[in-house]
């Protein structure tokens, strides 16, 4: 339903675009808020326990987008999905982090960060064409129930995973590399020049890829098979970014340069409404690129004791900035 929950609260549950980008806002501000002490509980219970109860709430929060009824029934489902997605965001990326220090195989996080990445997001391609053949065929109730099937699914997987011993030893010698000179290396997630560099580009891509595909979902009416394919593209488009990724650099400069030409794909789209689209496509195959290569710089830099904490904090600046662009975009005047 990941390509037609937008279509179902504002078409079939008859609420107003403008209180459904509340909505949606209210859900990024728990997130916000939630982030932090999520990570810090993670990395002090444990990741595999976090991702359970992540996955548990997620369950949870299915159910409640499906049977909530009016703005209550709705605030419940978005603040159910932003506590699932809380407990486990950090939590996947310290487990992995950890797993392939215990492995010996440092290394290779960030091309196993890439591709399951890009895997995830093919994944759910298929899932949202899937999705908009079973809406189709026989309805949105039916959607909503393997919807929520799947999530047990992953559920499951949380379920079989297996907690990596505490690292005894640091990340290998050319780790650090990762951030530019002037960084100060595993000292600490939370200093301003680890936030500006390497956690701010990748938040402004996420935003304006979001705020753009949030636009052309709530522009005039439109049926499900097209918005299917519509967010199945954007989609692919970033699980594409993820699969380069595992190619590149995870460094400052990189960041930055695809941050300037997501502000030159945004402008593009704002200048020329042929181009609003493909401008959205380009956005979110940015944000693909941009995701691993931060997940992979911030891991190399601090302490296995926070590492959940450091990928939050970097998630709530994601959030932090989609709030604000998705407010702006709720106000905005719709057009066919």
């Amino acid at each position: 339903m990941h390509g037609l929950y937008l279509l179902w609260w504002v078409q079939e549950k008859h609420v107003p675009v403008a209180i459904v980008a509340a909505l949606l806002a209210a859900g990024d501000l728990a997130i916000t808020a939630l982030e932090i002490p999520t990570g810090w509980l993670a990395d002090r219970c444990g990741h595999r326990v976090s991702l359970i109860a992540g996955s548990l709430t997620q369950v949870a929060g299915m159910v409640f987008c499906w049977l909530g009824e009016g703005v209550p029934g709705l605030l419940a489902a978005v603040l159910l999905v932003a506590l699932g997605d809380t407990l486990r965001s950090g939590a996947d990326q310290a487990l992995l982090y950890r797993s392939c220090l215990a492995l010996a195989r440092e290394p290779d996080f960030q091309t196993i960060e890439s591709r399951s990445r890009s895997l995830q997001l093919v994944a759910l391609v298929a899932l949202i064409l899937a999705g908009g053949a079973i809406v189709l065929r026989w309805g949105f109730a039916t959607g909503w129930l393997v919807e929520a099937m799947v999530s047990s699914l992953g559920l499951a997987v949380a379920l079989a995973m297996v907690e990596p011993p505490a690292a005894i030893e640091k990340s290998s010698g050319g780790a650090d590399a990762a951030i530019d000179a002037g960084s100060s290396g595993r000292s600490s997630a939370f200093n301003a020049g680890l936030f500006g560099n390497l956690i701010a580009p990748a938040s402004l891509l996420g935003a304006a890829a979001g705020a753009t595909a949030f636009v052309a979902q709530t522009s005039g009416e439109t049926d499900p098979e097209r918005m299917t394919m519509f967010v199945a593209a954007i989609t692919l488009a970033e699980a594409l970014g993820s699969a380069v990724a595992g190619r590149l650099d995870a460094t400052v400069k990189n960041q930055l340069v695809l941050a300037a030409l997501g502000a030159a794909a945004f402008l593009a789209g704002l200048a020329l409404s042929v181009a609003f689209v493909p401008a959205i496509v380009a956005l979110s195959f940015l944000m693909g690129i941009a995701q691993p290569l931060r997940a992979a710089a911030i891991q190399r830099v601090v302490g296995d004791q926070v590492r959940a904490r450091a990928a939050s904090v970097a998630s709530a600046c994601d959030k932090a900035t989609a709030t604000i662009a998705l407010l702006v975009a709720g106000s905005l005047p719709r057009r066919r």
